[in-house]
């Protein structure tokens, strides 16, 4: 831990910082399942499909960048690499060997679900350490990230 002025409790920052660094790796693997739908994706909707899922992509990267300058801010080390991210994120592993839009809209749809489980649970966790500004930035990821399980579920429902 870097030593910091920030008045958290050394012993709260660094229960916090576990919770971000846990919830970085979800969201940097949610990032790469994202990209991993984009760049395979096929069908009638392909390019429907394949412009949104960038665009989970970007969001998750934002929230990426987000979690990690808090873990930071605290006197953490933001520890984003991609084998770290493979190690800890406790999203599903994504399918490797699907194509078709309908599949990839499923998987995608389940991982976002996940992650905005965990999200939701952190945003809990770090209000009783008292850390309502890490409770309010994992509050600012869960709407970005319900925004789009929205928009990719929209692609199940209907007909």
């Amino acid at each position: 831990m870097y030593k910091t002025k920030n008045d958290l409790p050394e012993e709260r920052r660094k229960q916090v910082i576990e919770i971000l660094a846990n919830r970085l790796a979800d969201c940097a693997d949610l990032q790469l399942q994202a990209k991993q739908a984009h760049w395979n994706v096929k069908g009638p909707s392909f390019i429907a499909l394949h412009e949104l899922f960038d665009k989970v992509a970007d969001t998750a990267e934002e929230s990426v960048d987000l979690i990690a300058e808090r873990i930071v801010q605290l006197g953490g080390i933001a520890e984003g690499t991609v084998r770290v991210a493979a190690q800890r994120s406790a999203l599903p592993e994504y399918p490797l060997k699907i194509s078709a839009g309908k599949d990839h809209v499923d998987a995608l749809s389940s991982a976002l679900a996940a992650f905005g489980k965990l999200v939701r649970s952190a945003i809990d966790q770090s209000a009783e350490l008292g850390d309502v500004d890490t409770s309010d930035l994992f509050t600012e990821v869960s709407r970005g990230i319900d925004k789009y399980l929205w928009f990719v579920e929209a692609h199940l429902q209907g007909n």
